[in-house]
């Protein structure tokens, strides 16, 4: 029986080919602002979330996978950030990620299965100037990635983490040039990353395969950043 996956921020980069990827698997897909099966709804309302994930439920079946890819970034340095630019990136970044956790959780309890696969960033692991909310965001994923793993364990629930390098996607594309050839030079295999590359990890994670693998972050980033 085919598996059902929810991905969030599904509407291009990252989300668009994830979601392409676990349809490839035979996987019933269905993402946030992507033309698969869209549904629309913001991820820092924890209702909306609980409506949302309950309506794909019943139109197509309890979720099996969820990635949580939706994000994004409010850039400034902390003594010219506001209020607002902290706040909102942490809400969609960090808060998105527990809205939907806590919407598919209690049905992957039931059921003793699922596949959580959440997006954090390179940004997470070796800061970057002027993203201290997204840094901090991005970091506060792994950190409740490897809790709720050990939440999820012995349910048959795995639970974990991508971090993505500097990848060939629209955020990266607003980066002046100038800049974003610095950045470049910076990588050692000398490139973006590919959104595929990243997705075809999203959809080993997915997996039956990947059943052992839980409370993992893993770093897909050209060897810019090592651990």
């Amino acid at each position: 029986m085919a598996r059902t996956a929810i991905i969030t921020g599904g509407v291009s980069g990252i989300g668009a080919a994830t979601c392409r990827a676990l349809k490839a698997t035979g996987c019933q897909v269905a993402a946030t602002f992507y033309g698969i099966l869209g549904y629309e709804w913001n991820v820092a309302d924890f209702e909306a979330c609980q409506r949302g994930v309950a309506e794909i439920a019943k139109a197509i079946g309890p979720i099996d996978i969820l990635v949580n890819n939706a994000g994004i970034t409010r850039d400034g340095t902390l003594h010219k950030m506001t209020k607002e630019q902290w706040r909102s990136v942490i809400d969609v970044d960090l808060g998105g990620c527990f809205n939907m956790c806590r919407a598919v959780i209690e049905s992957m309890r039931e059921r003793r299965f699922g596949r959580i696969i959440n997006i954090s960033s390179i940004n997470a692991l070796s800061g970057q100037f002027g993203q201290t909310n997204y840094a901090a965001a991005k970091a506060g994923i792994i950190g409740f990635t490897k809790a709720l793993a050990l939440e999820g364990a012995a349910r048959g629930i795995t639970v974990n983490a991508i971090a993505p390098g500097y990848t060939d996607t629209a955020m990266v594309a607003a980066v002046p040039p100038d800049v974003l050839k610095s950045i470049v030079a910076t990588v050692p295999v000398g490139r973006l990353g590919r959104p595929d590359e990243i997705a075809r990890a999203v959809a080993f994670l997915a997996s039956d395969e990947a059943g052992f693998i839980t409370g993992a972050t893993l770093s897909i980033n050209g060897g810019k950043y090592m651990q």
